[in-house]
Parts: C-alpha cells; sequence; structure tokens
C-alpha cells in the first residue's frame, strides 16, 4: 500500500513525465509508473483536469 500525499496545489501543475516519474514544476517527482507511455498519459490528464478546475474557478 502506498503512503497517501498531499493534495497537489496549483502551484505543482504543470506536471512533466520524465521517463517513468511524474514531476511537479519544481522537479520534485509525485509519482512512478513501470511504462513512460503511461507516465506521459497519466501527467497530461492531471493537467488537463486542473486547468477546467481552474477555469471552472473563475466562470462561477
Amino acid at each position: 500500500m502506498s503512503k497517501a500525499q498531499k493534495p497537489r496545489k496549483p502551484d505543482d501543475f504543470p506536471v512533466n513525465a520524465e521517463g517513468k516519474k511524474i514531476k511537479k514544476q519544481d522537479g520534485t517527482p509525485i509519482a512512478n509508473t513501470d511504462d513512460p507511455a503511461v507516465a506521459a498519459d497519466v501527467a497530461e490528464r492531471l493537467n488537463e483536469d486542473e486547468a477546467r478546475r481552474e477555469e471552472n474557478k473563475w466562470s462561477a
């Protein structure tokens, strides 16, 4: 079982995939995957979700 992590903050985005690792803006790793393609997909989805959340915040 993995340890619980703190929720991501807006300053953490966009996240980047570097090989099998997903990293915050400052280069701190937040996740590891078994496949670089999975890391890229997860990073893209996290970034899209955060962008949607920010857009909804400003449109409300």
